[in-house]
């Protein structure tokens, strides 16, 4: 039996390790975003302008994105109090909005072509990927996570546009090609769905102590 013995011991090992404590960097960065993203909102809060968000609903971003931070917090202590905390999909909710008021603050949305592009791909999938992380189907197969990647990215990413298009964009100077850039934006969003799908499982695969919870 020493060989079964052995089996159900890396089995073990797997899933502890799937489940356990992510590394300090990652602890760090989260930390670290949450803080930022919080002072920056506080700021914007009562400065718009600081934020170069002028006509793009500063006062809505100021009240939401402090809730996006604490979306993942929240769901922890609600399903899984008694688990190890999930700070690599943690850092994954909270990037997309320190990214957006970041870019915003350094005007790379006005100055840099290609910047909002980028974040569609980036933030779109980070989303996808931490729902990938929170679900525990890092290890499952491939057409699974892109199942949770693109179900749940996509959906964020429809949300993200139709606030949008509710907060400001009938009445800036984007309107006249909304629906067009609308398209676009989603059409780059499910690709890094499909990049989260595949970066997640070659992450379990190389570093599984980073993954986080194991169940939905």
């Amino acid at each position: 039996m020493p060989h079964s013995t052995g089996i159900h011991s890396r089995d073990r090992s797997n899933r502890a390790a799937e489940a356990g404590a992510a590394p300090s960097w990652v602890v760090g960065l989260d930390v670290l975003a949450k803080v930022v993203l919080l002072v920056a909102m506080a700021r914007v809060a009562v400065e718009p302008e600081w934020g170069n968000l002028e006509g793009k609903a500063p006062g809505t971003r100021a009240m939401t994105y402090p809730l996006l931070a604490l979306v993942v917090p929240v769901w922890h202590l609600i399903r899984r109090p008694g688990g190890p905390y999930p700070w690599a999909a943690d850092l994954l909710v909270t990037l997309p909005a320190f990214s957006d008021i970041l870019g915003n603050r350094l005007d790379l949305f006005d100055r840099v072509l290609w910047f909002d592009d980028v974040m569609h791909v980036v933030n779109t999938g980070t989303l996808g990927a931490a729902v990938i992380l929170l679900a525990g189907a890092a290890g499952a197969p491939l057409v699974r996570r892109l199942e949770v990647a693109v179900a749940s990215g996509m959906t964020l990413a429809l949300l993200w546009e139709l606030w949008e298009y509710a907060a400001f964009v009938t009445r800036s100077a984007e309107a006249s090609s909304a629906y067009v850039d609308t398209l676009g934006d989603l059409t780059l969003g499910w690709g890094g769905c499909l990049a989260a799908a595949v970066l997640t499982g070659q992450r379990l695969r190389t570093a599984p102590h980073a993954v986080g919870p194991s169940t939905l």
